[in-house]
């Protein structure tokens, strides 16, 4: 049987029904948790931390509202100035330090080398311990009286390490970059393994070996996992302080006294937590900006996902 259609009729065909498996963003609820989490833990103290930079507090009783006292003090103190470019040239050595090791070490530990498993699990042991467990083997190790120095005089001097400013922050650079080089390394492996082999096959075709392969097709797939990896190294270099405490105390005199050693010795060696308190935001505003400028610069903001809302 056929029908037909009178002359100049519409024909409208309904919209496909939405099947079960079709693809749509999470609502709030999926957000929740973690938001209510966020606020009470970050917001919250970052906040009140906020409105005690502006106050006297010792401690004990109730604050004391002293308006902007506690920040020109601050900008006045040559130690606070210098702690501020200390931390900025921990931070820049970290991540020029740790950037290309990772990389290297992530591109390799994607592969499928002989005893590249039980390899990369050696090398990821300093990941699972703690910053202060690090900084106390690390100490003893580099002891000028026990430690390493002692038994190598041809290379380390007189083997305090610890007695110029060179030696210091080397050291600090050292161990910051044994303990959390592992931490990056596993950034880039997940997003070496995610660069499709196609490209490395079509390039062999090409006639490209190993090292042009590299520059040509493994970095450049790595762009974003570089960029998270250099802002959590800027975050972390930024707030770096058990370190410090354990290994140079600040020391020697104030050449590796960091902003956030700084924040210490202000609020809980001279109970002075209204300072202490305007240099904590300082770094968080520090930190806030440097993110926010390489995301900018580096036109991570504007990256697109074929997997988004999933």
């Amino acid at each position: 049987m056929t029908t037909t259609l009178a002359t100049g009729a519409v024909t409208r065909r309904r919209p496909a029904s939405r099947t079960g498996t079709a693809v749509t963003r999470p609502g709030f609820a999926w957000a929740l948790p973690a938001t209510v989490f966020f606020v009470l833990f970050a917001i919250v103290p970052l906040v009140l931390v906020a409105v005690l930079s502006f106050t006297r507090w010792n401690g004990l009783g109730s604050p004391e509202f002293a308006g902007f006292d506690n920040w020109n003090r601050l900008f006045d103190d040559p130690v606070m100035v210098k702690s501020l470019w200390l931390s900025l040239l921990l931070t820049l050595l970290g991540v020029a330090v740790q950037t290309p090791v990772s990389i290297l070490l992530g591109v390799w530990a994607a592969g499928h080398q002989r005893n590249r498993a039980v390899l990369s699990a050696i090398y990821f042991v300093p990941l699972l311990l703690s910053a202060t467990a690090v900084s106390v083997l690390w100490r003893a190790l580099l002891d000028p009286n026990f430690g390493v120095p002692a038994e190598a005089e041809w290379l380390f001097g007189d083997g305090n390490l610890f007695g110029s400013q060179t030696g210091a922050i080397g050291v600090l650079v050292l161990v910051g970059a044994w303990q959390f080089t592992p931490f990056h390394t596993l950034i880039y492996q997940g997003a070496a393994r995610a660069v499709p082999p196609v490209l490395y096959q079509a390039a062999a075709i090409d006639g490209a070996g190993t090292v042009r392969q590299f520059f040509h097709i493994t970095l450049p797939q790595l762009r974003n996992a570089i960029i998270t990896s250099v802002i959590l190294m800027v975050v972390g270099g930024l707030t770096t302080f058990d370190t410090v405490l354990i290994l140079t105390q600040g020391g020697p005199g104030t050449d590796t006294t960091i902003s956030a050693y700084y924040m210490y010795q202000k609020a809980f060696k001279g109970f002075d937590f209204g300072t202490g308190s305007a240099v904590a935001l300082l770094l968080v505003l520090v930190a806030t900006a440097i993110s926010l400028a390489v995301v900018r610069l580096s036109g991570y903001d504007r990256m697109r996902s074929t997997s988004e809302g999933l």
